[in-house]
């Protein structure tokens, strides 16, 4: 068919009718609650477009083929199966592919397993209700989900791993779990590499109030935050006259004068300070030689690959910081308790669960019961017969 200069092709495709799965498919790809997922299969139907055998009121009732691993106790909904758990969701659960991760908001506390390598979905374990970080409140949690049984690593930042090994909390006197490094004393820090190792974790002894509950080998060093934190003291470093301080006040608008001064930045703010290169330009001295440190630190050992030298730099950017720093954040670094690749295991991921959690804790209104952490798992089921590519939603499990 012509139209004016153009031809048109016409090519009529076979007309398909959405099967149970497929819909199943969207809704999780939506994140639709159960309402409104009743009411787009409604829709649908409505106009003709499923098949007969496809039924809407499913919706209502999702959650209770997964609520059956899940308890609720003081508090605390716990997915206390997860071996069943995630037979269901069609995941070969392999304890050494997996790592555990703990976090808290304003309004939670939550617990979730990722994935190493980050391609299947995080599969939440454990959900507190208005209670924040504790030792006891973890106790609580590891018991309900079983850790002792499958001892999952421990991919947490240094308050929740401190947590868990029973540390005291505060501006402790021996505050690290690795070595016996005297936090009070300055003049060292920087410095002084061969600190003794910790030998033990026995409570009353160096600061430890209570029984460890991991071991200390399971634990994995949060890379996300050890670049937050170097970022941050490099910035409160910055001479705030200079022309490479007000580029970045300039750069960032919307970061508020405190959090500047603070050098309060996140992943992606970071990213893009690494690319500019004329920030590059204006940076000298002792700054400038740290600042090309740092970047390399966060390529070549944070992010996925690492390089052959990479303890030369990781050594070299120590060095130029208690130049450049005047206040410590790492005199040095345990490289056992790394990972071959940082970004695969990055505690960056569990961080973004927040935001996956928090549109299910809205739909249930502070009316939380073993329901939610089921319903929350409903969204990660996928059909293995699906062969199509997901763009930007849920991850296929095969």
């Amino acid at each position: 068919m012509a139209v004016g200069d153009f031809t048109v092709d016409l090519q009529f495709n076979e007309f398909h009718r959405i099967t149970q799965e497929e819909l199943n498919d969207l809704i999780s790809d939506l994140d639709l609650p159960k309402s409104k997922a009743e009411l787009l299969g409604s829709r649908l139907q409505q106009w003709n477009l499923l098949k007969v055998n496809v039924r809407i009121s499913v919706y209502r009732k999702r959650h209770e083929g997964l609520v059956q691993f899940c308890k609720m106790e003081r508090g605390l909904a716990a997915c206390t199966a997860i071996d069943g758990l995630m037979q269901t969701l069609n995941i070969n659960h392999n304890p050494l592919d997996w790592r555990h991760f703990i976090d808290s908001s304003k309004l939670s506390l939550k617990a979730v397993l990722l994935y190493n390598g980050n391609t299947l979905p995080s599969i939440p374990v454990g959900h507190f209700v208005h209670n924040m970080e504790s030792y006891n409140y973890m106790k609580i949690l590891m018991e309900a989900i079983n850790y002792d049984k499958f001892k999952w690593q421990i991919c947490d930042d240094l308050k929740v791993i401190a947590l868990l090994l029973g540390l005291q909390q505060g501006f402790t006197k021996y505050c690290c779990f690795i070595c016996e490094r005297d936090s009070r004393v300055w003049s060292l820090h920087y410095s002084r590499k061969d600190w003794p190792v910790r030998k033990s974790l026995q409570p009353g002894i160096m600061n430890v109030d209570n029984q460890p509950l991991v071991e200390p080998n399971k634990i994995l060093l949060p890379s996300m935050h050890l670049k937050l934190g170097l970022m941050k003291n490099f910035v409160k470093a910055m001479n705030q006259e200079e022309a490479a301080f007000t580029y970045v006040r300039e750069n960032f608008p919307r970061l508020s004068e405190a959090k500047l001064k603070e050098g309060v930045f996140i992943g992606p703010q970071i990213r893009d300070l690494i690319k500019d290169e004329y920030f590059d330009k204006l940076l000298q001295g002792d700054e400038k030689a740290a600042w090309d440190r740092f970047k390399f630190v966060v390529k070549g050992f944070l992010g996925n690959r690492k390089a052959r030298n990479y303890v030369e730099f990781v050594t070299k950017l120590l060095q130029s910081y208690q130049k450049h720093v005047t206040k410590n954040i790492l005199p040095s670094l345990a490289f056992g308790f790394f990972p071959r690749d940082c970004g695969a295991v990055s505690d960056e991921h569990g961080e973004s669960f927040h935001k996956d959690i928090s549109s299910m804790e809205k739909r249930y209104q502070e009316k939380w019961n073993c329901a939610m952490p089921a319903d929350c798992c409903w969204t990660l089921a996928r059909d293995p017969a699906m062969e199509y590519k997901r763009q930007g939603g849920g991850v296929c499990v095969k």
